[in-house]
């Protein structure tokens, strides 16, 4: 059986004289694609706010790169991986965050081509939407780690699900299709899903404390006492008490500090993340997905060669894409993978009428 931590490919590629391995490649092919690029206008959480020091998602994943490698390094982990990992994790993010998310989800299920989630959207980018339809070929533990980071699991513990071939990468996706939650087949994928609440706890609570949502001194005493009130002093001591308890088979936090991290996450759902502030333009967003991916499916439908998803995405993509996929999966991943102000101008360009 092959070792995961080898760079395996689906589809073996020549050897070319490279001086970089196989990770490294794959960093390089992820930074260059487009669907990295538009990491940079979407929401992390709060979106439609016009705040230029408000996070994005290419803050995001730069962030948890740099948290998951000095964790890396002090345990004797492949740097590359976890850098391809990290900077890879988010790619299928939808416009406008979790909530866009969420209501691009019900529009697939009402399509009938199931629900939409953002691990396995990211994993459908990279190795079939991105290079005109023909894919990255990335290697596995990559893709394997980009399926399995779900950052909204926070876990005391977790040790690789060894696994070494596509044939497991694919039944791991199949799980994910089911609403199962695949453990990652590498320590560096398990890092990186651990990490990732590391990087965007304290970093919301910045946030949020910027746009007035809450104050710092709302933040519980015990929490401070235990973590600090800011995001460097949380990062710095969720990094140490990763470092000082994980070990070569596993990723783990003390009993004490994953208890206090819990109660943070829990502050910062109840004061943040379902906060109606936050969410005051919810039903907004909704409509507007609802209409542009009916309207989306109809011009494929119809043959309106004119229409956006004709002259903006299906003009450009392999014939073997366009060939395999129906019009609603078409139109799921024209929307996924939009950027919040392309998703808006392309609403306004549907929808708002024109000044002669």
């Amino acid at each position: 059986m092959t070792d995961i931590r080898e760079g395996i490919r689906r589809k073996p590629e020549a050897p070319k004289g490279d001086m970089r391995d196989a990770f490294s490649i794959d960093v390089d092919r992820i930074l260059h694609s487009r669907a990295y690029t538009a990491y940079i206008d979407k929401t992390q959480v709060f979106y439609l706010v016009g705040h230029p020091g408000i996070s994005h998602r290419v803050i995001h994943v730069q962030l948890l790169s740099r948290i998951a490698r000095t964790i890396g390094r002090r345990l004797g982990l492949n740097d590359d991986l976890i850098e391809a990992i990290a900077i890879g994790h988010d790619i299928g993010h939808p416009p406008f965050g979790h909530d866009g998310e969420k209501y691009l989800g019900q529009l697939c299920e009402q399509a009938g081509i199931g629900e939409f989630r953002h691990n396995i959207q990211g994993l459908h980018a990279l190795e079939t939407i991105e290079k005109h339809g023909t894919g990255l070929n990335l290697t596995l533990p990559v893709l394997d780690g980009i399926l399995c980071h779900n950052g909204e699991m926070t876990e005391i513990s977790l040790a690789p699900d060894k696994a070494a071939s596509f044939a497991d990468l694919d039944r791991k996706i199949a799980l994910a299709c089911r609403g199962g939650n695949p453990l990652p087949a590498t320590l560096e994928g398990c890092l990186v899903r651990v990490a990732d609440t590391v990087s965007y706890i304290g970093r919301d609570i910045e946030d949020a404390i910027t746009l007035g949502i809450i104050k710092r001194q709302d933040i519980p005493r015990d929490i401070v006492r235990a973590l600090g009130d800011t995001n460097g002093k949380i990062v710095y001591r969720l990094v140490e008490d990763l470092i000082a308890n994980s070990t070569p088979e596993q990723i783990s936090y003390s009993p004490h500090i994953f208890g206090i991290l819990e109660a943070l996450k829990a502050f910062n759902y109840r004061h943040i993340y379902l906060n109606t502030r936050v969410k005051a333009e919810s039903e907004k967003i909704r409509t507007m997905y609802d209409l542009v991916f009916k309207r989306l499916v109809e011009d494929i439908t119809e043959h309106i060669h004119d229409s956006p998803i004709f002259t903006d995405y299906l003009v450009h993509m392999d014939k073997g894409y366009v060939g395999a996929h129906n019009a609603m999966e078409i139109t799921r991943d024209y929307i996924a993978g939009l950027t919040d102000s392309a998703f808006l101008k392309l609403f306004n360009d549907l929808y708002v009428p024109r000044i002669a």
